[in-house]
């Protein structure tokens, strides 16, 4: 991983090259240093090898929805220095995780999941879907297990992302809420631009 894991992900599910590689371009000089592609997405790991080799050194290119043993290989090969699931890890995929240095971010929602979770070798926990409960939920979680690093994902925005790092998330990951959709699909650089400025000001205000 050239960059540091930063606090936003931006999560890419169904979208071909073209439009991928505008949504990393307009990130290159953004706080979002993350960027991931689903596995669900059609030709996933071509996508994956293609952002690394181009974008790599100036972005984290991750694979999510990462189900298997055989998808996490997959990923890692293509090029992905991260992975998230929707569900826990097997201890198999930790363990592979661990011995080639990707960062591991695993689906939980209950305390004991998230417990276990860490317990097993998680870097970070992704509660999802964290806009099923209030996004205090993840101060409510580390009062009695301590200050782990948590991921927030569903339902998270431009709008509302001072709410969810104020309720105890370390993390966010998104699809929807920083870019319009429409303007991924018509490759709108210029609206996509303003999308990110828009972020980057909210992030900036949380830390003066």
């Amino acid at each position: 991983m050239n960059k540091p894991f930063s606090s936003v992900t931006q999560v890419l599910r169904g979208y071909t090259y073209n439009q991928v590689k505008a949504v990393v371009e307009v990130l290159v000089d953004s706080p979002v240093h993350n960027v991931e592609v689903t596995m669900n997405t059609p030709e996933a790991a071509l996508l994956i090898q293609k952002l690394s080799s181009e974008y790599g050194s100036n972005i984290n290119i991750g694979a999510g929805t990462v189900l298997t043993l055989e998808e996490l290989k997959v990923a890692y090969r293509a090029g992905a220095t991260f992975v998230l699931a929707p569900t826990l890890l097997s201890e198999e995929m930790f363990d592979y995780c661990k011995e080639h240095e990707i960062l591991s971010v695993p689906g939980a929602f209950t305390p004991t999941e998230i417990a276990h979770a860490f317990a097993l070798g998680a870097d970070v926990v992704k509660v999802f879907p964290a806009n099923e409960v209030s996004y205090s939920y993840a101060k409510k979680v580390c009062e009695p297990l301590g200050n782990l690093p948590l991921m927030a994902v569903g339902g998270v925005t431009t709008e509302n992302i001072a709410e969810v790092f104020a309720g105890g998330y370390s993390y966010v990951g998104t699809a929807n809420g920083i870019f319009n959709k429409n303007d991924i699909l018509a490759e709108d650089k210029t609206a996509l631009r303003q999308s990110v400025r828009k972020l980057t000001e909210e992030l900036e205000r949380l830390v003066r």
